[in-house]
């Protein structure tokens, strides 16, 4: 089993902006988000579910899925995102199970925005948190994706709060500085996680 370190933060907190750190020294980086957009790619049976439950409007006249228009639905509706949720989750972790066994780093870095609302903490060995404070938070979401401040503080509300992730964390990155500030840090944490999976390595062996 690869030595998994899971990464986690609020919106804007900069989790890929650290990513993108370790994955420049070599560690193999799954992302959450990504998987759950292959998963629902044109052709996937989870996107012909998903257009048979809520009609070809949730499409694009290009058939890809309009996430914006599924977001509205599912917040309209709880048994909707229930569902979605049931059918989505079961195949996002197979996939993340699938690059795991495949990573050829000692360890992965897991990213997964949402690895404290979906109490994930049995799938990881270690958890790391992109910390930064809600302002930073509301300030970086309204420049990156042109939203109002009450959209920005309505997505913060809607997610765990800072005190949740920081109780979940085994080490924490304060990215309220410098998006180069962070390079020490990564560096730093990357030694010590080379470390553990060494460690875990020779456990598995003994």
């Amino acid at each position: 089993m690869t030595y998994t370190v899971a990464l986690t933060g609020g919106i804007g907190s900069g989790k890929s902006t650290v990513a993108e750190a370790f994955s420049r020294l070599g560690v193999n980086v799954i992302d959450a988000d990504v998987i759950a957009r292959q998963v629902v790619e044109p052709g996937t049976p989870a996107l012909k579910a998903i257009a048979e439950r809520f009609g070809s409007q949730i499409l694009t006249p290009e058939g890809v899925l309009n996430r914006r228009a599924l977001r509205e639905r599912v917040f309209a509706h709880p048994d909707d995102k229930h569902w979605l949720n049931a059918l989505l989750h079961p195949l996002i972790q197979q996939e993340t199970q699938r690059q795991i066994e495949k990573a050829t780093s000692p360890y992965v870095l897991w990213v997964v925005p949402l690895f404290v609302e979906n109490r994930l903490f049995d799938k990881a060995d270690r958890v790391l948190v992109v910390d930064v404070t809600p302002e930073t938070q509301i300030f970086r979401t309204m420049q990156r994706d042109n939203v109002t401040r009450e959209h920005a503080e309505h997505i913060i509300a809607a997610q765990a709060s800072r005190d949740a992730r920081l109780a979940a964390a085994n080490d924490v990155i304060d990215n309220n500085g410098a998006p180069d500030a962070i390079a020490s840090d990564v560096a730093r944490l990357h030694a010590h996680y080379l470390q553990y999976a060494r460690q875990a390595v020779l456990q598995e062996k003994s």
